[in-house]
């Protein structure tokens, strides 16, 4: 019985390691912030998803579709799509016990409501895809 648990569980393993590493890349949305880190390039490339073929990463660069080999493709981040413009609002009523509650003619207002906009940084890149080492072309 161990024996086939030990043997289940390598299986397992040995399947988890035979995932395809594009899987993340593919199931991006169009227009997610990307950035590219090919081999050999002095600097990353900064632009948007637009689709992932068997040969290439398709991406926006300044409204132009830019194919990259995905055999250059050394590391793909992504900034996550989540709202950065949130909504907040107050409401606060006095509780001192003071009768401020009660209606009279000329008193301050019991209660006062406020609502604004609030709009935060950018997230952080996390990375989709790192190329193994096992997924480096052999040279010839």
């Amino acid at each position: 019985m161990r024996r086939m648990l030990f043997a289940i569980a390598v299986f397992a393993a040995f399947a988890a390691d035979n995932e395809d590493p594009w899987t993340k890349v593919r199931d991006l949305k169009t227009g997610t912030e990307l950035r590219i880190i090919q081999a050999g390039a002095p600097a990353p490339v900064m632009a948007k998803y637009a689709e992932l073929t068997e040969e290439n990463l398709v991406v926006i660069l300044k409204n132009e579709e830019i194919a990259i080999p995905r055999d250059k493709v050394s590391r793909i981040d992504s900034r996550p799509q989540k709202s950065y413009v949130r909504t907040e609002s107050k409401s606060t009523v006095p509780s001192d016990g003071s009768g401020a509650g009660k209606k009279v003619p000329g008193a301050a207002p019991t209660s006062s409501y406020s609502t604004g906009v609030a709009i935060s940084d950018k997230l952080d890149f996390e990375t989709i895809y790192r190329r193994t080492p096992a997924a480096v072309p052999k040279k010839k």
